[in-house]
């Protein structure tokens, strides 16, 4: 039976983001002003490129939505509505807002007729995980939930069931935070870049070194062995008073706080914990020897330690069949390849499923072109801890495949100029990604630019001829990257083996 699509939500950094969406098969894209949501950097939209987007995609019969979405401290309130003002007049099809205040202004402006009508969505940010809040939120005048990425497919099909008549949308891919729904603090702390005013560092992937630990009679955390040594070595408690212990600070019980682990622990999960699990841990950070931080670990793994990225393109089906309204993929500060790939991949899955074909497998190898963390389903199917972490790296890799170049210009004989990106030479295997499908060539000869042949183009910013037929225009280029054996591409994809 033919179900409604749901809306295919793309991230856009920039212009050329914005346009490989369409391009790729997305119905909507959403962007912000740097100083009012959540991505700070690696964002062009002003306000001059936030009217070209909201003009080409209303141009292409698609959608554009105004991120807007910060935690505002009172000096951001003040310039408000100064700021947001010209960006309502442009009409975008819908404000992405967080901040319950901020919406309360808003909605005052647009009830008392001096601003345009445009819908409200709820970010992510507001942590919507029940069906009174969705409620209580469209009471308040808001269109669409984004529902909180902490949400089972069981309780967003309760949600849709409880509330039938608001639009529910869902992330199902890209980076997830330690912390709920993005609400971190850890940036702030080390670096005092706050994230909730969008300057998160991605302080949670940096390095860290784990120490063993034990109460002490009052109730703190102590080392169990020298700082600096890690959890396999041993030696002689630090004793009382010593600098190392007293950079735990004071307001750490870890009586009190592994009581509260206990009753947390009940309510989600198999509640298989790994042996060392209830045991106290130290962190230290590669650039702060010897400053330890205490860290308690629940079923669902040390979120301190780097999750894996999420990506529910084999859930899509089960989106669809409770009728979620839309499916948004994470990464404005990603490539256009990423926005690419991502797009053309969830693209067939919705089609899909709403033309009741079964999920094609093929479409989990084609994101592990993707450079990712390793994959994981979050909190759409509870699993193990150790799904949820990546203990071993804080960087992406692909597996699959890697992105190389954009095709800039083709040659009547068929050649392609390529802006490189990465390594490639004559005799790798290339993908061409483009809008029309995509398809696999052996690259038989390259040229520079000036036509003298080469046999290796060495990446970024070099540009080089080579022969890929057509069609082409518009096309990325990914190099096939070398079979790896099961059990070590079950590793790197965050799959059990």
């Amino acid at each position: 039976m033919n179900r409604t699509p749901p809306e295919l939500l793309l991230p856009a950094g920039s212009l050329a983001h914005l346009r490989a969406a369409f391009d790729f098969g997305a119905d909507a894209v959403y962007a912000g002003q740097p100083r009012y949501s959540l991505r700070a950097r690696n964002n062009e939209f002003r306000l001059e490129q936030i009217a070209q987007g909201i003009a080409e995609a209303h141009a292409r019969g698609k959608r554009f939505f105004v991120t807007s979405n910060l935690i505002a401290h009172n000096d951001k309130v003040r310039t408000y509505l100064r700021d947001l003002a010209p960006v309502v007049e442009l009409r975008p099809d819908a404000l992405i807002m967080a901040d319950a205040g901020l919406i309360m202004l808003v909605r005052e402006e647009m009830e008392r007729g001096r601003w345009p009508e445009v819908p409200i969505h709820l970010s992510v940010q507001a942590n919507t995980t029940n069906w009174a809040a969705v409620r209580f939120w469209q009471r308040a005048g808001v269109a669409r939930i984004i529902l909180s990425r902490e949400l089972s497919l069981e309780e967003i099909a309760q949600i849709r069931e409880a509330c039938p008549d608001v639009e529910l949308e869902v992330f199902v891919h890209g980076a997830l935070c330690i912390a709920y729904s993005g609400r971190c603090l850890l940036s702030g702390y080390f670096n005092r870049r706050d994230p909730n005013q969008g300057t998160c560092t991605n302080a949670c992937r940096w390095s860290y070194r784990t120490h063993a630990a034990g109460p002490t009679d009052a109730g703190d955390a102590q080392p169990l062995a020298t700082p600096g040594c890690g959890s396999g070595c041993s030696a002689p408690p630090v004793g009382e008073g010593e600098p190392a212990a007293g950079r735990l600070g004071a307001d750490f019980d870890f009586a009190d706080e592994q009581a509260r682990a206990e009753l947390a622990r009940a309510t989600t999960g198999d509640g298989q914990r790994h042996p060392l699990a209830d045991r106290v841990w130290l962190l230290e950070e590669a650039s702060r020897p010897g400053e330890l931080m205490p860290v308690m670990e629940d079923e669902h793994g040390t979120y301190i330690l780097n999750s894996r990225d999420l990506r529910a393109v084999e859930y899509v089906q089960d989106l669809v069949r409770i009728g979620v309204d839309s499916l948004k993929i994470e990464g404005r500060t990603k490539s256009v390849y990423y926005v690419a790939r991502t797009a053309q991949v969830y693209r067939r899955a919705i089609d899909d499923a709403v033309a009741g074909r079964p999920f094609d497998p093929a479409l989990l190898e084609e994101l592990e072109g993707l450079a990712s963390r390793g994959y994981t389903s979050g909190l759409l199917v509870r699993r193990p801890a150790q799904a949820y972490q990546n203990y071993d790296s804080g960087h992406s890799a692909p597996t699959r495949s890697r992105y190389v170049g954009d095709v800039v210009d083709v040659r009547s004989d068929g050649w392609a100029l390529v802006a490189t990106k990465n390594r490639f030479a004559v005799g790798d295997e290339l993908e061409v990604i483009h809008p029309a499908g995509n398809r696999r060539v052996r690259i038989e000869g390259m040229q520079t630019a000036a036509g003298e042949p080469i046999t290796v183009a060495s990446g970024h910013p070099l540009r080089v001829w080579v022969p890929l037929g057509e069609p082409v225009h518009g096309a990325l280029l990914a190099r096939v990257l070398p079979s790896t054996p099961p059990a070590a591409a079950a590793a790197c994809s965050g799959q059990a083996a």
